[in-house]
C-alpha cells in the first residue's frame, strides 16, 4: 500500500490548477507556432532563454546565476546598448552553463543560444557594432512569405470568400499560373505560420483555393493581355510546372516563347508523376489551356534536346530556360533488382500518365520508400487490383517524408506499413521476383535532422512479392547538357543566385527540380517565376505585370474561436476501387466560414509596416 501511495504522489502536481495551467501552456504553444517570420533573431533568442530560465529549478549555480547574467547581457544587446566584447562574454557564459548544468533544462537553454549566436552572427554583430537590426529584418505576411511563389494569399482568400471566384483565380495567377494544380496537390507551406493559430488553427488556404477553382474552371477566366512584342525569343526546355510558369510570364512580358517537351503532353511530373485520383488530368488541362491563352507560346512535342540541340538553342534564342525536372527514377543496389517485376516508381507513374494503367490483379505488391511518391505508388497499386500492398521503410512511421494525410489515406485503403525494415535483397525464381527480404532496424541518434536507423540484431524478414516498386528518389538526365557546356554537381545543374546557369553557355538559366533536386510543384512554380523575371532583366527589360484584379479592402477581424474546415476524402471502401478524384468539395458555407477566419495580416499587424526593417527596443 505504501509503495502504491508514494507512486501516486510522485505523478500528481503539488498544487491543483483545475486545468488552468495546462490551458496557459497551450496558449504559449500557440504563440510559438505563430512566431512571425522576419522578427529580430536577438529578440527571439532572448525569449527562448527566458523560457528556459522559467523552467529551471534554480538548484545549481550555472542555471541560477549563469542564465540570469546572460539574460542581462542579451537585454543590453537587444537595446543596442551593449559594450564591445559583450558577445564574447555571452558565449563564454553559455559555454559554462551548457557544460556544467546539472539537468537538461539549463543545458538546452545554453545549447540553443550558442546555436543562435552562430546562425545569426550578423544580426548579433549589427546590434552591437551598428546599433540597429541588420538590413532587411522586418516582419512579413507569413502565408505570402512562406509560399515559394509569394502569392498574395490574403487577397485571394478574401475574393473567394466574397464569391468573386474569377477575381481569386486572377489574383493567384499574378504569381502562379497553376491555381488548379496547387488547389489539388500543393503541400501548403503557406499555412505553417498562419497567425490564426493564435486563436484556434491555421486557415485552410488550399481548401479555399480548391473551392474557388471548383466553382469556376481556370480556363474560363481570361488571362491578362500581353505587353507589346519585344522581338526577343525565349526557349523553354521542359513543359512541366517550372517551364510552363516561365513560359507564361515571359509570354505576358511580350517575348516570343517556344517550349520543347520530350513527351506527348504538357505537365511534366504533374501528369507523369501524380496519380489521377489526386489530380484529375482534365483539371490539369484547365491550367494548361489557360497558360496557352496568354499567347506568344509555341509547343514542340516529342522534342528531346541533346548536346548539339542545346548549343543550337543557345545560339538561335536570346535566352534559354532549362527546366527538365527530375524524371528518372533512382534504383537500389539490391541483389535481384534487375529482374522482371521490379520497377522504379517513376516508371510506373509515367506509364499511368500516358493512360497505360498496370494490371496488378491478385498480385502482392511491395513498395520501398516513405515519401509521397511511395504513397502514390501504394495507393495506385490498390486501385490496380493488387491482392496486398505493403510499404517497406527503414525508418519509423513518424519519420516518413510523405504528408501525414497521404500516409493515413493509404492505410485506410488497406496498405500495410512495415517500418524499420531496410531492403536487403530480392528473392528470384525463374527470372521473376517472388519476395523482398528486409533487415530489421532500430532507431538511433539524430543525424542530418532525422533519427538514423541502425541494424538490429534480428533475422531477415521475408515479404512475399510479385511486384516490387522502388520509390527512393529521382534523378535527372544531365549528361547531354553537361556535354553542351552546362555544369552539374551530383547530377543537378549549378546556377548562381539569379538562376543563371554556371558554364560555357552565356544565356542559359536553369530552375526547378533539375537544379535543386526533387521538391514540390509550388517550389518549381516559384523557380519558373523567378527565372522569367531574371530573363526579362537579362534581355534589357523591366516589365510590370497587372493581374487586372484589385486587392479587396479588409474586413474587421473575426476573432471568435472556430473549428477549421478540413477537406475530406470519399470513403476508403469506395475510392480505392477507382481513379476518380478522392477529395470531396467544400460547401459554400464551409468555404465562406473558412475565408472569414483569415486575419488579413496584409492589412492588420505586419502588413502595415512600410519600413525596410524593424527595430526591437
Amino acid at each position: 500500500m505504501k509503495g502504491g501511495y508514494m507512486a501516486k504522489l510522485s505523478v500528481e502536481p503539488r498544487a491543483k490548477d483545475d486545468g488552468k495551467f495546462g490551458s496557459f501552456v497551450e496558449e504559449y504553444e500557440r504563440r510559438i507556432k505563430a512566431t512571425p517570420l522576419g522578427m529580430c533573431a536577438v529578440a527571439f533568442q532572448l525569449d527562448l532563454l527566458r523560457a528556459g530560465g522559467c523552467q529551471t529549478c534554480g538548484k545549481c549555480v550555472p542555471c541560477r546565476e549563469g542564465i540570469g547574467r546572460i539574460e542581462e547581457l542579451l537585454e543590453e544587446v537587444l537595446a543596442f546598448q551593449a559594450e564591445p566584447g559583450a558577445l564574447d562574454e555571452i558565449r563564454a557564459q553559455a559555454n559554462v552553463v551548457r557544460d556544467t548544468a546539472d539537468c537538461a533544462i539549463g543545458w538546452h537553454a545554453a545549447e540553443v543560444l550558442l546555436g543562435g549566436l552562430d546562425a545569426f552572427k550578423a544580426e548579433f554583430e549589427s546590434h552591437v557594432n551598428q546599433g540597429q537590426c541588420r538590413e532587411g529584418v522586418a516582419q512579413t505576411v507569413p502565408c505570402e512569405t512562406l509560399c515559394p511563389a509569394h502569392v498574395n494569399v490574403p487577397a485571394y482568400v478574401a475574393l473567394a470568400g466574397a464569391g468573386d471566384y474569377a477575381g481569386a483565380i486572377g489574383m493567384i495567377r499574378k504569381d502562379n499560373p497553376f491555381p488548379t494544380a496547387c488547389a489539388y496537390v500543393c503541400e501548403h507551406p503557406c499555412e505553417n505560420r498562419c497567425r490564426r493559430t493564435l486563436i484556434d488553427a491555421p486557415v485552410n488556404i488550399r481548401g479555399i483555393k480548391k473551392f474557388a477553382v471548383d466553382q469556376l474552371a481556370a480556363d474560363k477566366v481570361a488571362t491578362p493581355a500581353p505587353a507589346a512584342a519585344t522581338g526577343k525569343k525565349v526557349a523553354i526546355v521542359g513543359g512541366g510546372p517550372s517551364g510552363l510558369t516561365c513560359a507564361y510570364f515571359c509570354a505576358l512580358m511580350g517575348h516570343e516563347v517556344h517550349v520543347f517537351e520530350m513527351r506527348k503532353q504538357l505537365g511534366g511530373m504533374m501528369r507523369y508523376g501524380i496519380p489521377a485520383y489526386r489530380f484529375p488530368r482534365e483539371r490539369l488541362d484547365e491550367d494548361v489551356r489557360a497558360i496557352m491563352g496568354a499567347g506568344n507560346i509555341s509547343v514542340h512535342f516529342e522534342s528531346r534536346i541533346d548536346a548539339e540541340g542545346m548549343k543550337r538553342l543557345s545560339v538561335e534564342y536570346d535566352a534559354v530556360y532549362v527546366a527538365i525536372g527530375a524524371q528518372g527514377g533512382k534504383t537500389l543496389k539490391l541483389e535481384g533488382a534487375d529482374v522482371q517485376g521490379v520497377m522504379s516508381a517513376v516508371e510506373l507513374l509515367t506509364k499511368i500518365g500516358d493512360n497505360e494503367c498496370p494490371d496488378f490483379t491478385g498480385k502482392n505488391v511491395v513498395v520501398i520508400g516513405g515519401g509521397n511518391v511511395a504513397m502514390d505508388c501504394a495507393r495506385t497499386s490498390v486501385r490496380a487490383g493488387a491482392a496486398s500492398v505493403t510499404v517497406a521503410y527503414r525508418r519509423r512511421l513518424e519519420d516518413m517524408t510523405a504528408l501525414r494525410a497521404e500516409i493515413d489515406s493509404a492505410m485506410q485503403e488497406g496498405v500495410e506499413m512495415m517500418t524499420l525494415q531496410a531492403p536487403d535483397h530480392i528473392e528470384v525464381e525463374d527470372g521473376h521476383v517472388t519476395a523482398l527480404y528486409t533487415q530489421p532496424q532500430f532507431i538511433g541518434p539524430v543525424k542530418r535532422g532525422r533519427p538514423a536507423p541502425q541494424t538490429a540484431d534480428k533475422p531477415l524478414v521475408r515479404i512475399v512479392a510479385d511486384v516490387v516498386l522502388i520509390a527512393v528518389g529521382q534523378d535527372i538526365e544531365s549528361a547531354p547538357f553537361e556535354e553542351a557546356g552546362m555544369r552539374a554537381d551530383r547530377t543537378y545543374f549549378e546556377a548562381d543566385d539569379g538562376l543563371k546557369s554556371i558554364g560555357e553557355l552565356p544565356n542559359v538559366f536553369v530552375g526547378g527540380d533539375c537544379q535543386v533536386g526533387p521538391k514540390t510543384v509550388i517550389i518549381a512554380i516559384g523557380a519558373g517565376k523567378v527565372a522569367a523575371r531574371n530573363i526579362d532583366d537579362f534581355l534589357g527589360f523591366d516589365h510590370k505585370l497587372d493581374c487586372g484584379v484589385a486587392v479587396p479592402p479588409a474586413a474587421a477581424n473575426w476573432r471568435t474561436p472556430c473549428g477549421r474546415v478540413n477537406i475530406v476524402e470519399r470513403p476508403a471502401r469506395e475510392r480505392k476501387g477507382d481513379f476518380d478524384a478522392v477529395e470531396v468539395e467544400m460547401t459554400a458555407e464551409e468555404a465562406f466560414q473558412e475565408a472569414r477566419r483569415c486575419l488579413r495580416c496584409d492589412h492588420y499587424g505586419c502588413g502595415v509596416l512600410d519600413e525596410g526593417r524593424v527595430q526591437y527596443v
